[in-house]
C-alpha cells in the first residue's frame, strides 16, 4: 500500500506565526494556516489540523461504509459524510487536544433496512482506518437513512 505525504512550511511563533501546508501526494493545492484563526470560530480563509482531520475521516469512513453496506447484502445509492472534529483544552497534560469527532452520515441505500444500515454504519465506525487513529478520542456517530 502507498504512503501519502503532506508538508508545512512555518514561519514565527505560535500567536504571530503562519504557515503552509503543501498536500504533496496528491499536488492538489496548499492551504495556509495559522494558530489564532485555528482557535476562532470564523476560520478566515485558513484550514487547520482540525479540518484536514475531519476531512480524513469523513473520506475515509464513507468509503468503509460503502463496503460494509455491500458486505451486508446492500448497495450504496449516495453516502453523505460529515466530520465534525473539536478542539478544546487539555486538562490533564496542558495546551490543546481533540475533545471529540461527531460523524453524521445520512445515505440512500437499497437492499438494507434501518437497522441493517445502522449496523453496517457502526461497523464502520469501529474499522475506518481513521477511527482507529484516532482511538483516544470520543467517536459519536449519528446515522439514518433517507427514503
Amino acid at each position: 500500500m502507498p504512503t501519502r505525504t503532506a508538508r508545512t512550511a512555518w514561519n514565527g511563533g505560535l500567536q504571530d506565526g503562519s504557515g503552509q501546508v503543501e498536500l504533496s501526494s496528491s499536488k492538489v493545492g496548499t492551504y495556509d494556516v495559522s494558530f489564532p484563526k485555528r482557535a476562532a470560530d470564523d476560520a478566515g480563509g485558513t484550514t487547520s489540523p482540525e479540518e484536514l482531520i475531519a476531512a480524513a475521516h469523513s473520506a475515509c469512513y464513507a468509503m468503509q461504509l460503502s463496503a460494509f453496506i455491500a458486505e451486508a447484502g446492500g448497495t450504496p445509492q449516495s453516502l453523505e459524510v460529515k466530520a465534525d472534529v473539536s478542539l478544546g483544552p487539555d486538562e490533564t497534560g496542558g495546551g490543546f487536544r481533540l475533545t471529540g469527532i461527531v460523524l453524521t452520515v445520512r445515505g440512500e441505500v437499497e437492499g438494507l433496512d434501518a437497522t441493517g444500515f445502522e449496523n453496517a454504519a457502526q461497523k464502520a465506525k469501529a474499522g475506518c482506518p481513521v477511527s482507529k487513529a484516532l482511538t483516544g478520542v470520543e467517536i459519536t456517530l449519528d446515522a439514518a437513512l433517507e427514503s
